[in-house]
């Protein structure tokens, strides 16, 4: 559905039809949801995985569809205006019919599956042991789709998936709107720079680092959570940090494993680390760990029988008190 692009009537004004428009891309609405939800284009922008200048482009580009300006751009924060206001129930309203209709036709899935998205960090160390919690011997079935944030959320967001399970930080939140999905926290977690304990005994290996001795830095492509939460981490840290940059990935096995390895510092989850990879170290200073919720969303319209039990039994959980992998 992300890709799609539907030919609707383009709108008439004065009896007269507009020359440009004629084409509606789906996208375009999911755009429009997201900025009406953060209130803010460069946020939006990183959510949809644009740029800021291609998803402004998308957002002129309904506008010119529709015929009217849906955006206040003299306000700040990022207001809508009252056409927009009027527009967005729309909007939400022709996505969830998309979904809906995408399920119906192939999409659906069986009675007793459940469709969770979660990153991969997640889905590889705490999400298999809250599973057998979760199911309790009610015979599920888990249909697992991972990948970054973007790919996640548009998964919740467009049917495609039951359950987002993901990490959440307060200076990073997703925008998932409360009052079309649920939440519950699962856990809590703490990210921080870890490099080999032969590594640090070796060399004293700290950060910030310095001019002379910078740190090698092992980190997370742009647009992965894990990047923002770092690159915000760095910023408000109680010194500059000077290090060099000499690998990136999309995965925190392959930084855990390059860390291991002696190449570098890497931020990791301390639930990945746990009885895995005792051969890694956290650095000394404290002042670059990052606390994370883990929470879990679905949207408030999916009445599915399989799904609303298994909610239930999330919250029953204490999933604070399950082993961290």
């Amino acid at each position: 559905m992300d890709d799609a692009a539907i030919a609707w009537p383009a709108p008439r004004r004065g009896g007269r039809q507009k020359d440009k428009g004629k084409t509606m891309d789906t996208r375009w609405l999911q755009d429009f949801v997201t900025l009406s939800e953060v209130r803010n284009f460069t946020r939006a922008a990183e959510i949809r995985n644009l740029s800021q200048a291609a998803f402004s482009r998308r957002i002129q580009s309904l506008e010119q569809w529709l015929g009217a300006r849906l955006i206040d751009r003299s306000a700040y924060p990022t207001q809508l205006t009252e056409a927009g206001e009027k527009f967005r129930s729309a909007a939400v309203d022709l996505l969830d019919q998309l979904a809906e209709a995408r399920a119906g036709i192939g999409g659906a899935p069986a009675r007793n599956q459940i469709r969770v998205a979660a990153p991969y960090a997640l889905a590889t160390t705490r999400l298999p042991q809250w599973w057998r919690q979760w199911d309790a011997g009610r015979c599920l079935s888990c249909a697992l789709e991972t990948g970054n944030v973007h790919d996640t959320v548009s998964a919740l967001a467009s049917g495609a998936v039951d359950l987002l399970v993901c990490y959440h930080q307060a200076a990073q939140p997703l925008a998932l709107d409360p009052a079309r999905y649920d939440c519950l926290q699962l856990g809590a977690d703490v990210v921080r720079p870890y490099a080999s304990a032969a590594l640090l005994a070796e060399t004293g290996l700290d950060l910030p680092g310095s001019a002379e001795r910078p740190v090698p830095l092992l980190m997370y492509s742009p647009g992965v959570y894990f990047a923002r939460l770092i690159d915000a981490a760095i910023e408000t840290a109680p010194a500059p940090i000077h290090g060099l940059r000499v690998f990136e990935s999309e995965m925190s096995d392959v930084l855990g494993d390059l860390a291991a390895q002696g190449l570098g510092v890497a931020w990791l989850a301390d639930s990945a680390l746990c009885g895995v990879r005792g051969d890694l170290a956290p650095l000394p200073s404290r002042g670059w760990d990052i606390e994370v919720s883990v929470l879990a969303y679905k949207e408030k319209r999916n009445d599915r029988p399989a799904l609303a039990a298994l909610w239930q039994r999330m919250g029953e959980t204490d999933a604070q008190a399950v082993p961290a992998a």
